[in-house]
């Protein structure tokens, strides 16, 4: 699962003219490519992805999850914080 800025466009791979304020939702389990633009994934990806605004995104991420791939999302993906031992530890 990716969650990422959406790009103006993807041009070999690499974000070209910069992000826009929205996220996108990149759902690899679903066949979902991070590598391929918003325009060049089928519709139903494209659902998927989104755009979200940024807390909106989250929440999809986590529903995405618990619906179609029947598990419990991470700690983040619902909102909540969970301590990870002596340090937090952050994701990318």
């Amino acid at each position: 699962m990716v969650l990422r800025r959406q790009p103006v466009r993807l041009v070999d791979s690499r974000a070209e003219g910069g992000y826009t304020d929205a996220y996108e939702l990149i759902c690899c389990e679903c066949g979902d490519d991070p590598d391929l633009d918003h325009h060049d994934v089928a519709p139903r990806l494209r659902r998927i992805r989104g755009p979200y605004a940024f807390s909106a995104d989250v929440a999809a991420c986590g529903q995405h999850v618990t619906l179609q791939h029947g598990e419990q999302p991470i700690a983040a993906a619902t909102g909540t914080r969970q301590q990870t031992g002596s340090a937090d530890v952050k994701t990318g």
